[in-house]
């Protein structure tokens, strides 16, 4: 995919591949706080050399346009999921699933400031959903880095009184969703990690009132090819995926990032990466 730089008023501009916004670059052993989300964390997995350039030397690879359906399926599944934590009762798919004894979780309210200093009451659901503002966060041990991500949903298991991590899945497959293969392909894989990774961020923080379950689920909605035609509507299956989480082996791998970022060598990246493969190619190229 071919990606022009624009400005915010839709001009096109001159694209440089640098991140102007330097609070955005990491510099090694740096005295203030850093953000790492989520995503960055599994692009360290996927291939630390990229994710070197990106977060230390400030590069700036194309950006990939965003998937709108999985958006707006994410947004009506958290509207109907709303309505069963304001009512404190079982969503329909927890009830088919035998699953009564799990709630939305109901974490209250919180005031906050915004940037114009104004105060607003938020629900904490909300406030753990905005990965871009807030989300889920968690200082790692004594360094600067502070790990974060944006959580679909938590839910309340009212016989173990622990919470669920949960997060949803759009897809559309002609093949049926099941438990038993859904994690054959290889990068569903990451979906595990970042269950595990939510649930890290949950047990570092010390204002819960509740454990977190070992339990967690992708709630996963796949479009339907069964009609005759499109006739402004889709048909969606819906299956719960259970994963067990594991959170013991994220500490050693966490440090290995920040001991990567901390270096001034970059570091090899991985022989399957496909951005790196193009970078060498387009560099033989370039000096033809």
């Amino acid at each position: 995919m071919i990606d022009l730089k624009r400005n915010a008023k839709g001009e096109l501009v001159p694209a440089t591949g640098l991140n102007s916004q330097s609070w955005r670059i990491y510099k090694p052993n740096q005295e203030k706080d850093f953000p790492i989300s989520r995503s960055r964390f599994e692009d360290f997995k996927k291939c630390p050399r990229c994710f070197y350039l990106r977060l230390v030397r400030g590069f700036q690879e194309p950006d990939i346009p965003k998937f709108k359906l999985n958006e707006l399926t994410d947004t009506l599944l958290k509207k109907e999921f709303d309505k069963c934590r304001k009512n404190q009762e079982p969503h329909r798919k927890l009830k088919e699933e035998g699953l009564e004894h799990i709630v939305p979780y109901d974490a209250g309210t919180i005031i906050l400031t915004n940037s114009r200093k104004e105060k607003k009451k938020w629900e904490v659901i909300d406030v753990w959903r905005d990965s871009i503002n807030h989300g889920l966060k968690r200082r790692f041990q004594k360094t600067k880095i502070i790990l974060q991500g944006g959580i679909d949903d938590v839910w309340f298991n009212t016989k173990t009184k622990e919470l669920i991590v949960v997060d949803y899945k759009s897809q559309a497959n002609p093949k049926e969703v099941s438990q038993d293969t859904y994690f054959e392909k290889g990068y569903r894989e990451s979906y595990k990690t970042q269950l595990d990774f939510y649930a890290y961020l949950m047990q570092g923080m010390d204002d819960l009132k509740y454990e977190i379950s070992s339990d967690s689920y992708l709630y996963v909605v796949n479009g339907l090819d069964v009609e005759e035609g499109f006739n402004a509507k889709i048909k969606f299956s819906e299956t719960l995926i259970h994963h067990e989480i594991k959170t013991d082996y994220l500490d050693d791998e966490i440090q290995n990032m920040i001991d990567t970022i901390n270096s001034t060598n970059v570091p090899q990246g991985n022989e399957s990466c496909k951005n790196c493969a193009y970078a060498r190619q387009r560099s033989k190229t370039d000096t033809l």
